[in-house]
């Protein structure tokens, strides 16, 4: 059995990066295809071995540093990829991997992120945050994001089984898509953890260091204290 694991971009060593891991340790000979790889060698020693195809977005000028403002183009880049010689498809998807084509005989697992945030219900965030909220730019940016969402319902049909990061997730993709998911959650090293019984009533939690993902909660305040930071 042939499998395929199609990854949206390997650009850093983060979330969606480790699930690609664990999956490749799961099935060391999967081939991955990406649309562009800038995986620094230091992280990549389970990744890189396998990564067998990029896209024609790889070979665009700046593109290591102008990635996220190709988006118009990934949905035509995700869907040149030829996988007919492999029996199951595993897309590892937040943006645009599980558009790939796959033919009847074909299985395909999306193990999904989330549905592409800033085209469905964060559109408005996104383009607030960004301050694209009037003007020309504006209304080019949401007809983009309005053909964005035709396509991603478009391609959802295309997937057998969508595996959901989070019981959150799982309530977007049934929104979005109208397809049950089953939860499987990210891997964890709970060794670097120790369980503390005797708990407080104050918590920190930090993610990601993006717009909209990378937020600080604090429990003590009660208080949303945003992004740190932004790699947009």
């Amino acid at each position: 059995m042939k499998i395929a694991i199609v990854h949206e971009w390997l650009t850093t060593y983060a979330g969606s990066e480790k699930v690609l891991e664990a999956m490749l340790t799961e099935y060391p000979e999967a081939d991955v295809f990406t649309l562009i790889n800038f995986l620094p060698e230091k992280h990549g020693s389970i990744i890189l071995p396998r990564v067998v195809k990029t896209s024609f977005v790889q070979k665009l000028p700046f593109v290591k540093r102008y990635y996220r403002y190709l988006l118009p183009l990934m949905p035509l880049a995700i869907e040149q990829y030829d996988l007919s010689k492999y029996d199951v498809i595993v897309s590892n998807s937040h943006a645009v991997a599980k558009g790939v084509i796959t033919g009847p005989d074909q299985l395909h697992v999306a193990y999904v992120h989330s549905p592409v945030r800033f085209a469905w219900d964060l559109q408005h965030q996104y383009l607030t945050q960004s301050g694209i909220t009037h003007g020309p730019m504006a209304w080019i940016a949401r007809a983009m994001l309005h053909r964005l969402r035709l396509w991603d319902s478009r391609t959802a049909n295309g997937v057998d089984h969508f595996i959901a990061n989070s019981g959150f997730i799982e309530r977007r993709i049934w929104k979005v898509y109208r397809r049950p998911a089953q939860v499987i959650y990210p891997p964890v090293d709970l060794g670097r953890f120790r369980l503390i019984a005797d708990k407080g009533d104050c918590y920190v939690t930090v993610s990601r260091l993006v717009p909209l993902a990378g937020m600080v909660t604090n429990r003590c305040t009660g208080r949303y204290d945003g992004a740190l930071t932004s790699s947009m």
